[in-house]
């Protein structure tokens, strides 16, 4: 689906500095659909991903759906607050008083999200680790989960890798669970709510036996151990050779390792919500592909990060009337998703999330992108974080 958005306008004042430690409940028509709901759907979903020597994880590619929009002229307006200001505070960080960095240090929290969608496909966006009850959600654009291609509700073989490069996963892979938007999002493709969180079960990474199909994720001597299942479970998992095996009328599969909450190994990043426009934010994400010109400036492997003051934007056409843009470079393809960290802290790497990805325009017509548009992160944001923060995933080892 091809759209048409128009960037502009600046709005007066600042984001505010006086961020607000409780912040105010706010109502919200919430969506929410099953990624993989049960343990063997989560086991088959991290076999796709990990078996065959990764090769889905190496062969995907960015997801570059509505990735660039045309700025066909400026439109004046943009968001306004719908409720007083508030934050989560990030994980770690909850009695810690903001602070003000010059230097980058990139954070962990940043990593990639592969699905397949509409076309069966291996495909990535940029997503971010964030504050939850049970340090288990990821927050990234809305059209990285739900599948407006085909209009089927979500994509599919969903999983979060944070520190992603080439087949590796250094804080081990994580199957989504559960998926959250906005209902006008998932009916209308509405871009104001184009954002979603999803929980994700523990982490997992799966170490081969000698000879085995696989290829190992962290150095180690010691095999997985094999776990007995029933016969249903056995014919339900659709998977590799060396992930299950029958044993004297038993029937195993191979068992991956637990490696713990996503929150505890990479950290989670606040939120902020209903904050004034103008301040500066730092862009994390993967970004990938060409610029119109053809210039190939970013490879997709490694984080980038750029900065900027946000400003506000409209596209009635696609009913987006409170967006937020901000100056990069970033190019469309694999930074779907990036994330928004106002107050970002560089000893921590910790801020608030206040935006993330959604398309990129080249606004000056000189055939280079230079500017990423996320919606404006307001009460009814809030709402459907708060529908997803305190639910528990549990583990699929």
């Amino acid at each position: 689906m091809k759209r048409t958005l128009a960037l502009g306008g600046v709005a007066a004042g600042l984001l505010a500095t006086a961020l607000v430690s409780q912040p105010a409940g706010a109502s919200s028509d919430v969506a929410s659909d099953p990624l993989a709901n049960t343990g063997i759907a989560a086991y088959n979903v991290a076999a796709f991903w990990l078996g065959n020597k990764a090769e889905n994880l190496i062969a995907a590619t960015p997801y570059n759906v509505e990735t660039q929009v045309v700025a066909k002229h400026v439109s004046k307006g943009g968001p306004a607050p719908d409720s007083k200001p508030g934050v989560v505070p990030a994980i770690g960080d909850e009695k810690k008083s903001t602070a003000k960095s010059k230097n980058v240090n990139l954070p962990k929290t940043t990593g990639k999200v592969f699905f397949t969608g509409a076309d069966g496909k291996p495909r990535w966006c940029t997503a971010s680790s964030i504050q939850s009850t049970y340090r288990n959600l990821v927050a990234t654009a809305g059209h990285c989960v739900y599948d407006t291609v085909s209009n089927k509700a979500t994509m599919d073989r969903w999983v979060f890798i944070p520190g992603y490069y080439e087949g590796k996963v250094p804080w081990g892979l994580y199957v989504g669970k559960q998926a959250f938007t906005h209902y006008d999002f998932d009916v209308y493709e509405d871009a104001d709510r184009n954002y979603a969180f999803v929980t994700v079960y523990n982490g997992i990474k799966y170490v081969p036996r000698e000879g085995e199909t696989g290829t190992p994720f962290v150095p180690s001597a010691s095999p997985t151990d094999w776990r007995e299942v029933t016969q249903a479970n056995y014919n339900a998992a659709k998977i590799w050779s060396g992930f299950k095996k029958t044993d004297g009328g038993k029937y195993y599969l191979r068992k991956f390792t637990d490696v713990g909450r996503l929150g505890d190994n990479v950290g989670g990043q606040g939120l902020a919500y209903n904050q004034k426009i103008g301040k500066p934010v730092f862009v994390f994400g993967y970004p990938s592909g060409s610029h119109p010109d053809g210039n190939y400036a970013y490879s997709g492997k490694t984080q980038k990060w750029s900065y900027g003051k946000t400003f506000a934007a409209q596209a009635p056409s696609i009913k987006g009337e409170e967006l937020v843009g901000v100056k990069s470079s970033f190019t469309g393809q694999g930074s779907l998703g990036s994330a928004w960290l106002a107050g970002y802290k560089n000893t921590r790497r910790l801020g608030y999330l206040n935006g993330v990805t959604i398309s990129v325009s080249d606004t000056d017509g000189n055939n280079r992108i230079d500017t990423s548009v996320s919606p404006y992160f307001d009460g009814e944001t809030y709402g459907v974080y708060s529908a997803a923060k305190n639910l528990w995933s549990g583990s699929i080892a």
